[in-house]
């Protein structure tokens, strides 16, 4: 979804009250979904998904699971095709296996057939007509729901009572969020929540004495720059562009020319370095980073206890 995440999102106000109507839209295609006719695979399933829109760590943590999974078994990501995440799907097949089709039971048959025992679902929690044996929803801690409304009033895909249909939640990112983790065992007291947070893991390829530009097209920008000024770097300046933004010559041009007239370094995110040309990608770098599990041992127990 390519947008700039609007600032009413963040509380109920009069823009968000006048559009309130039009996310009874949303809801009633939710239900619709909700009972259609669920379709089981030969293969085991796990999908990771958000409810808020926007960046909330759903591919790292399909690497992650990825990790865990692959050393006992045949893995394998499942992505449904769309043009404008060309980095997303490179990231997955770096990683491991990947299927990428227009269609997400096109794919998963496809891994039936060649007999992959799981298959990772980087989104789809809103595809109601499958039948999942994990379900993980992704938050970001920092923050929580916005003003709690479906799109497009608020930023949430469905009902936030929909995770008492749920196996486990993700709270990644920077920020403790205990009352958001209260929240949720109140409506699933059954639910397992789990925190990750955000680790570079090549900080010695930077010169953190240096001043930086960043720049990135993601659903969190907010995220990344608290990342970033965790482990010192300087930023002077910056370019947040929509989600799964395409980057133009005039805009790597632009950037790169303030970068030279202020001399500042330019530091950018993996997925949006992967969406340059190899042109554009001269004399810009990229923060790799994994996602860090609390409790690493009780998430891979948990996953192994419900395959």
């Amino acid at each position: 979804m390519k947008i700039n995440r609007p600032l009413f999102w963040n509380s109920i106000n009069l823009i968000s009250i006048l559009l309130y109507p039009l996310s009874l839209v949303t809801f009633f295609i939710n239900i619709l979904k909700k009972n259609s006719n669920k379709k089981e695979f030969k293969i085991k399933t796990i999908c990771i998904g958000n409810l808020y829109v926007g960046g909330t760590g759903k591919t790292p943590l399909s690497i992650m699971i990825n990790k865990i999974l692959k050393k006992k078994y045949k893995t394998v990501f499942i992505k449904k095709k769309y043009y404008d995440q060309i980095d997303e799907q490179k990231i997955l097949k770096q990683s491991g296996n990947l299927i990428c089709k227009s269609s997400r039971k096109e794919a998963l048959e496809i891994a039936s057939k060649k007999n992959y025992q799981i298959a990772i679902l980087d989104d789809g929690l809103q595809e109601k007509s499958f039948k999942y044996n994990i379900r993980i929803a992704c938050f970001n801690s920092s923050d929580g729901l916005g003003n709690n409304f479906l799109i497009p009033a608020g930023p949430l895909r469905e009902n936030i009572t929909e995770i008492k249909n749920y196996d486990a939640i993700f709270l990644n990112g920077e920020n403790k969020n205990k009352k958001l983790f209260n929240y949720f065992k109140k409506i699933n007291r059954n639910i397992k929540v789990f925190e990750a947070k955000y680790v570079p893991t090549n900080l010695r390829t930077f010169n953190r004495n240096s001043d930086f530009l960043f720049f990135c097209g993601l659903g969190n920008p907010s995220e990344f720059e608290k990342t970033l000024k965790k482990y010192k770097f300087k930023i002077k300046d910056k370019f947040i562009y929509p989600d799964h933004y395409n980057f133009s010559d005039s805009d790597i041009s632009d950037i790169k020319l303030l970068a030279k007239k202020e001399n500042l370094k330019i530091i950018t995110t993996e997925k949006d370095y992967l969406r340059l040309n190899k042109k554009n990608k001269k004399n810009i770098k990229f923060l790799k980073i994994d996602l860090n599990v609390k409790n690493i041992k009780n998430f891979s127990k948990f996953l192994v206890e419900r395959l």
